[in-house]
This record gives C-alpha cells, sequence and structure tokens, in this order.
C-alpha cells in the first residue's frame, strides 16, 4: 500500500474498536475471513490483528520509558558543521547532502569523520535532522537574508480595472512614464510623464528629471495646472513612481473626489490608449536617444509646450464607436476624425472663461508656422550646435487657468 494511502496508528485503531465485536461473536470461518480483510485494510500482520482483537482494550497506551538517544554529540556537531557550511539550508535539502559534504569537508580539514558517523549521517531522517536543527538554530548566528520583497501597501488599496472605451465622459485619465535612458539605465535621465484622456483624446506631456517624488510632484502639477477640464480618475500602472504615499496624499489634496485605478500587473493593454500615444507622441519625436541633464530637461518642456498646443487643437483623432464580434475576430468602426479640442467642447464641460482662452488660442496659431517651430526645437534638442544655436521665439502660453480641483 503506498504511503499516502496507509492508515495512520489512530486511524487503525478506531477500525479495529468497530470490528472488535463482530470479531468475537463470529464463527471460525467467519474470523478467518474477517481477519483477511482487516489485515489487508490496515497493513498489519493477521498474527498483529488477532493480538489487538482479543486484548482488553484497544486504546493506546502512553510510552512507559521514554526512549534513548540515537544520535550522540558527534552528530550533533557535524551537524552544525555542514549546516553552517550549506548556508543554513533546509532539513529537506540538507539531509540528503550530509555523507557527501562531510567527507567533502574532512578532505580539507573542517571536520573530523569516522566510519560509524558517515553511516548515522547516511541513515538519520529528515524528522530528526529537522528537531536538532531547531535545537542548533538557537545558538546559532546567522547572517541576515533579504526576505521577499515587501508588496506595495499603497497599490493594494487601490482596485485593478481598465477605464471603460466607450467612456463619454471627459477626465478619466490613463498615465505612464517614457524613459529616456537610451541604451544604458544607470544615473538619473529624463522621463516623460504622459497623460491621455480616454473620451477626447487629450494629451498632456511634461518631462522630469528622474522619478523621485519631488520630480514627480512637480510634473504632475505642473499638469494640472494647464489642464483646462477637470480631473475625474487617474489610472497608471503598478510603478511605485505613481503608487506611494506621498503622490497619492497631493492629488487627494489638488483633485477633489479623484478616483484612482491601475492597471493590472503585466497587463500593458489595460493601459492600451497611453501605451499608444507613447509610441505616436514621444517615440515617433525623441527615438531612444538618452537625455540626462537639466538643459535637455527644460529644451524638452518647451517643446512639449509647442506639442501641446498642436496636438491639442490641431490634430484629428479617430475614436472607437462600436465592437461587433463576427466568429472569433472583432470589426471594430470608429467615428469622423476630429480633434481633442473640438471633442472637448462638445461635451459642454469647460467653464466659459476657459472656453473662451482655448477658442482665442485656437484662433490665433498657425498650426504650419507652429510645425516648423516644433521641428526646429527637435533638432536643437537632439542635434545641438552650441556655435549656431539662436533662442527660440517664446512659446504661447498653454495655461488656460484649469479647473482641476472640481471632480466632486
Amino acid at each position: 500500500m503506498p504511503d499516502t494511502e496507509r492508515m495512520t496508528v489512530d486511524e487503525r485503531r478506531k477500525c479495529l474498536k468497530r470490528m472488535q465485536r463482530r470479531y468475537l461473536a463470529a464463527s471460525r470461518e467467519e474470523r478467518s475471513r474477517l481477519l483477511d480483510d482487516l489485515a489487508a485494510l490496515t497493513g498489519l500482520h493477521r498474527y498483529s490483528v488477532v493480538r489487538l482483537l482479543q486484548g482488553s482494550t484497544l486504546e493506546r497506551q502512553p510510552r512507559r520509558g521514554q526512549r534513548g538517544r540515537v544520535y550522540g554529540a558527534a552528530v550533533d556537531d557535524a551537524l552544525r558543521v555542514i549546516w553552517e557550511s550549506l548556508d543554513y539550508v533546509c532539513a529537506e535539502r540538507l539531509t540528503p547532502a550530509l555523507v557527501e559534504t562531510a567527507r567533502q569537508l574532512a578532505r580539507h580539514g573542517e571536520l573530523a569523520v569516522t566510519p560509524d558517523l558517515l553511516e548515522q549521517l547516511g541513515r538519520i531522517s529528515v524528522a530528526t535532522v529537522q528537531r536538532r536543527l531547531t535545537r542548533l538554530g538557537q545558538d546559532t548566528c546567522r547572517l541576515p537574508r533579504r526576505g521577499p520583497k515587501r508588496a506595495n501597501q499603497v497599490a493594494r488599496a487601490i482596485p485593478m480595472q481598465r477605464i471603460p472605451w466607450d467612456i463619454a465622459e471627459p477626465g478619466h485619465f490613463e498615465v505612464d512614464l517614457v524613459h529616456h535612458s537610451g541604451p544604458s539605465t544607470s544615473g538619473d535621465y529624463v522621463h516623460t510623464l504622459q497623460m491621455i484622456d480616454v473620451a477626447t483624446g487629450w494629451s498632456e506631456r511634461v518631462a522630469v528629471l528622474g522619478r523621485s517624488q519631488r520630480a514627480m510632484e512637480a510634473g504632475f502639477r505642473q499638469i494640472l495646472a494647464r489642464l483646462p477640464f477637470r480631473v475625474v480618475e487617474l489610472h497608471p500602472d503598478n510603478g511605485p513612481e505613481f503608487l506611494n504615499h506621498h503622490l497619492v496624499r497631493i492629488w487627494g489634496e489638488e483633485i477633489t473626489g479623484l478616483r484612482l485605478s491601475r492597471s493590472r500587473p503585466y497587463h500593458k493593454n489595460d493601459n492600451r490608449f497611453v501605451e499608444q500615444k507613447n509610441d505616436t507622441l514621444v517615440r515617433a519625436y525623441l527615438g531612444q536617444a538618452r537625455l540626462d541633464t537639466a538643459e535637455q530637461c527644460v529644451a524638452l518642456n518647451a517643446l512639449y509646450d509647442r506639442l501641446w498646443v498642436y496636438y491639442n487643437l490641431f490634430q484629428p483623432v479617430l475614436h472607437l464607436i462600436e465592437k461587433i464580434p463576427t466568429g472569433t475576430r472583432v470589426r471594430r468602426r470608429w467615428d469622423d476624425a476630429a480633434t481633442p479640442y473640438a471633442r472637448l467642447l462638445a461635451t459642454k464641460s469647460l467653464e466659459p472663461t476657459v472656453r473662451e482662452r482655448l477658442e482665442t488660442l485656437y484662433a490665433t496659431t498657425n498650426p504650419r508656422a507652429l510645425r516648423r517651430a516644433i521641428q526646429q526645437d527637435l533638432d536643437a534638442l537632439l542635434f545641438p550646435r552650441p556655435h549656431l544655436i539662436v533662442p527660440a521665439e517664446p512659446t504661447p502660453a498653454p495655461t488656460p487657468a484649469a479647473p482641476a480641483r472640481a471632480a466632486s
């Protein structure tokens, strides 16, 4: 019978106790058949079954005397040396390696072994080793080990979900961070903090140097000061640069009624809108270049100020309006292309003063000249020629006094 199916001592005694009255009242032939069945069921010899059934009691009796020690101090000393040599592994890993490790240590003069000691180390059980390691561990000074990485306690309190693709209310932002480290991630370098509104396609970008709490806070404050409509929800990934006590506190102070959600770990498609814009609005311009100076961060923010006007006011975007399942595939339908500015006006969620400022900015901006200025700023950032650099014209101030606190 396999060990996993073998009865325990208590189970055997319980079974025999139930069958004892039937055994004593049976005939000779019935007893013989009953003994065969009980021997097969319990795994005991027939004579053992007979002795137990004919006894006065089947209750387990206390041991009359304690067993003597099988393994002496020599085994304990050897276990201590071998355990330390193998970096205090568990008994299940240590026991099979006891003999070979003892011989190896003996060859190097670390342990004195005898044939009797090797024989005892070869037959000692895992349970016995575990008991002795428990006692030896009380007097052992181990090197501290770093345990598993502690889960982000802030993230645990934030629900995992996706912003629905067909949401109509503006203010639900997917958030992500684009690294401009080049081929090496050593040291501090520039990151692009990007937010994309799912309903309108409105995009916000700001460059930050490093991912410290102070840099990330400054980046979010810059976006909130420029955003022309309220923030209802922020949906970042699980990065600690987003999910930490400081930023959660800042969001709660700056945005009334803000709802936080996060994507599932290792599911980048939960942030599908911002991931797409990371490619078209950031990588398409900057590629994989490394940006790691304060001057480059300032220049990139100047470029993003122009892109803020260019993409939000003049670049039409498509919006998914329907998904049609067709067998194993899904057909998608989009609406007519419109700029995020036009989509935002259609929601009628802007305050009159903010709407007037955006309309004025739209009417006074030449998109072709703005595109040329963007290209010049990009060339100066990626291919600097100090002796030819001419100070750029001031960027139109894209700050329409955003009401970012009204998300109640």
